[in-house]
């Protein structure tokens, strides 16, 4: 039986290096090798389940043509199914036909065989389409208007018992409802849910790729109901609805484990609620898949390896800095360092890395907890955010005696961080001496491939984006909308970079106190590319469109 990692190769969808980096991260994770291909975007979903299916000898079948069959899934009950990842389609004859999103489980399989007391035919499947068909053939994926017209019946069946919003927030056709909405969110690749109270009813929006749309609303009606669940979930206090709190929720979502940030923040139609996902399975922790173009990943690397220094990302909230600095820790991890982090939260646990929250209340800050891990023998030092000057100026001392430290700032630009550094209080000769380099970002998104087109460039970006191109001379693409990108013609997001590296030369500059401009200036002189330079070499080369780069244009 050939190995997986072989026929993927055989069949030309990755080389031997992006395998060699697939295993070196299962070494260190001791995930399924699948997993991590498609993690770190070397192939989809759909490639590595029919390989599998093949090294498996069964069928690689597409369930969305497929209809679960009630008589098949009575057979099976809910739990085992999805604990397998396996969901009963029909019969044949007297087999049970199952789709597996790991057909190589003999002992699911051996499991299976004795719980249906029968013959059972195996087929493959990707993991995300046997989590949909579980939940439409045991009911999680009730229609939306389904799901809403129960909890209606019920709130208002629960209202003649005088029930408080704690009880009836417990009951199964709230947790059915929000447990949907959230399912939605996570499916349509949502990083945040806006519950949003109006005087008539109740909205909700989820952020795609950047921007929000419209999700399913509800009645207003069920807005006590919906919070006081989110509320119970979060461990927060139901009774206070006139002050904000924040709290946290694990949610499974399709047989993986999210976790969901919650904010609320009291308007004049009822507590607004904000929900931030952290789905841990969309963490990109390889450096190769941040969109660096080559030369600017050597320089990165090479600059990580400093036993000393400080490595700074900016640019503002959701702009993907986080995942920039887990994936150099993730790259400098090993059990010859000690890495140690203090952040505001802590947004996903890294193997192998000892990571802190920030606690206020308890008088945890960043300068606090800073101080505190100076004294714990780390290597590397991540700090979540320069916000202070008392935890600048502890970064800078930590970097200047022995430590590489990583943090981040809110900046428009590399440049404009160095007179940021300054304001807070930091001397200009400390900030030459301690930084290394900092990386400037926005996200954009990227074109779905399964629509994407040539389109002629549109002269206003074309003019906003000061380039010289002659009509006909610029090929670039767009999406042109389809099923899987919602009709949007974008599907997924990609990082644009400027990386500002502390020569020598800057040196001067930085003493003298000059603003952001002149650094700039002088950084570009000696080659470096701007986000928007970086952006518009990305949509020559088709990953995204032209008005994306104008979008999250700062030049």
């Amino acid at each position: 039986m050939k190995p997986l990692g072989q026929r993927l190769i055989e069949a030309g969808l990755i080389d031997q290096t992006q395998l060699q980096a697939a295993l070196s991260e299962q070494q260190r994770t001791k995930q399924n090798l699948g997993s991590i291909l498609i993690r770190l975007g070397f192939v989809d979903e759909e490639a590595v389940a029919a390989a599998v299916a093949a090294q498996a000898r069964v069928k690689y079948v597409d369930l969305g043509q497929y209809s679960p069959q009630p008589e098949a899934t009575q057979r099976v009950q809910e739990n085992f199914a999805r604990q397998k990842r396996l969901v009963p389609i029909s019969f044949v004859g007297k087999a049970l036909v199952v789709a597996m999103a790991n057909p190589l489980d003999v002992l699911a399989l051996d499991e299976l065989r004795h719980l249906v007391k029968g013959p059972v035919e195996v087929v493959g499947a990707t993991e995300s389409q046997v989590q949909k068909a579980l939940d439409r053939a045991y009911g999680a994926g009730m229609g939306w208007n389904e799901v809403v017209e129960e909890s209606l019946r019920h709130v208002a069946r629960k209202a003649g018992e005088a029930l408080g919003e704690s009880e009836v927030a417990q009951e199964p056709p709230i947790i059915r409802l929000l447990d949907n909405l959230i399912f939605r969110a996570v499916q349509d690749g949502a990083t945040d849910i806006h519950v949003e109270p109006e005087e008539k009813l109740v909205r909700n929006r989820f952020r795609v790729d950047g921007l929000l749309r419209y999700g399913p609303h509800l009645p207003k009606e069920l807005q006590g109901a919906v919070t006081a669940r989110i509320k119970v979930m979060a461990n927060l206090d139901i009774a206070e609805n006139r002050l904000p709190q924040d709290g946290r929720i694990s949610f499974n979502s399709g047989g993986r484990e999210v976790d969901l940030r919650v904010s609320t923040f009291p308007t004049t139609h009822g507590e607004n609620l904000v929900l931030r996902i952290l789905d841990r399975s969309k963490l990109v922790l390889g450096l190769e898949q941040l969109g660096f173009a080559p030369d600017q990943l050597t320089n990165f690397k090479r600059l990580l390896m400093h036993p000393n220094g400080i490595i700074l990302a900016s640019g503002p909230t959701g702009s993907g800095k986080t995942t920039t600095l887990y994936s150099g820790l993730t790259y400098l991890n090993s059990e010859e360092r000690n890495i140690m982090t203090i952040e505001d939260p802590v947004e996903y646990g890294i193997p192998g890395i000892r990571q802190s929250q920030v606690n206020v209340k308890a008088g945890l800050t960043f300068g606090a907890g800073l101080r505190s891990i100076l004294r714990q023998d780390p290597d590397i030092i991540m700090v979540g955010e320069m916000r202070d000057e008392e935890t600048v100026e502890i970064a800078i001392r930590a970097a200047l005696t022995g430590h590489l430290v990583f943090s981040t700032l809110h900046t428009n630009d590399a440049a404009g961080a160095i007179p940021r550094l300054t304001d807070m209080g930091a001397a200009p000769f400390l900030v030459s001496s301690a930084l290394l380099l900092v990386v400037a970002q926005r996200l954009v998104r990227v074109i779905c491939t399964n629509c994407k087109e040539e389109a002629p460039p549109d002269p206003v970006v074309i003019r906003r984006l000061g380039l010289q191109a002659k009509e006909g001379e610029l090929k670039v693409f767009q999406g042109k909308g389809c099923d899987k990108c919602d009709e949007t013609g974008y599907r997924g997001r990609l990082g644009i970079y400027e990386m500002l590296i502390v020569t020598p030369e800057l040196t001067p500059l930085i003493l003298e106190r000059a603003d952001a401009g002149a650094i700039r200036r002088a950084a570009r002189a000696q080659g470096m590319r701007t986000m928007v330079e970086d952006g518009i070499r990305k949509a020559i080369r088709g990953l995204t469109t032209l008005e994306e780069v104008a979008r999250e244009s700062v030049d």
